[in-house]
C-alpha cells in the first residue's frame, strides 16, 4: 500500500462500517456522545489490520500508544438502527506521535455526523517512559507504506 499525498499532506486512509445498536443510544434514540470515541477506536483497529500495524504489533515490539489528545465535533445525530461508516486518516508527521483524523458519515444520507482527531504517543511498555523519537519498528513500517 502506498501513502496518499493530498498537496503537501501525506496520509493513509481506511473506512469502517458501523450499525447503530440500541445499547449505544440514549433515551431519545440518539447515539450517546461517548460512543463516538468507541467508533474512532473501531476505525483505528480496522486501519491497523488494513495497513499491517495492529495494537498487538505495537505491543509485541515493546510499546504502548496511549491517546494524549482527543477532539470531537458533533454535526448531525446518528439514530438507533441507522448505518454509518467511519473514515480514518492517519497523517504523516516527523514527530514521535500518531495523528488520526476521523469523519463519521450516515451511510444512507451521506451526511457528515461527527468529525474528530486523536493523537497518540509512543510509550515503552517496560519502563512506561515516553519515547522522544519514533521506534525502529515504526520507522520500518513507515518505509513499507511509502512515507
Amino acid at each position: 500500500m502506498r501513502a496518499k499525498n493530498n498537496d503537501t499532506v501525506k496520509f493513509l486512509e481506511s473506512e469502517t462500517p458501523i450499525k447503530i445498536r440500541f445499547g449505544e443510544t440514549d433515551a431519545m434514540g440518539v447515539v450517546w456522545h461517548g460512543n463516538y470515541l468507541k467508533y474512532f477506536e473501531d476505525a483505528r483497529e480496522a486501519f491497523g489490520i488494513k495497513f499491517g500495524l495492529t495494537y498487538l504489533d505495537v505491543y509485541s515490539n515493546g510499546y504502548f500508544i496511549p491517546i494524549v489528545k482527543t477532539e470531537l465535533e458533533h454535526k448531525t445525530p446518528l439514530l438507533y438502527g441507522e448505518s454509518a461508516f467511519v473514515r480514518a486518516r492517519q497523517l504523516y508527521t516527523p514527530a514521535a506521535k500518531i495523528i488520526f483524523q476521523y469523519e463519521i458519515f450516515n451511510a444512507e444520507t451521506s451526511k457528515l455526523c461527527t468529525s474528530g482527531t486523536t493523537i497518540q504517543i509512543f510509550m515503552n511498555s517496560a519502563s512506561r517512559e515516553l519515547e522522544l523519537t519514533k521506534p525502529k519498528f515504526y520507522k520500518d513500517w513507515e518505509r513499507e507504506v511509502g512515507w
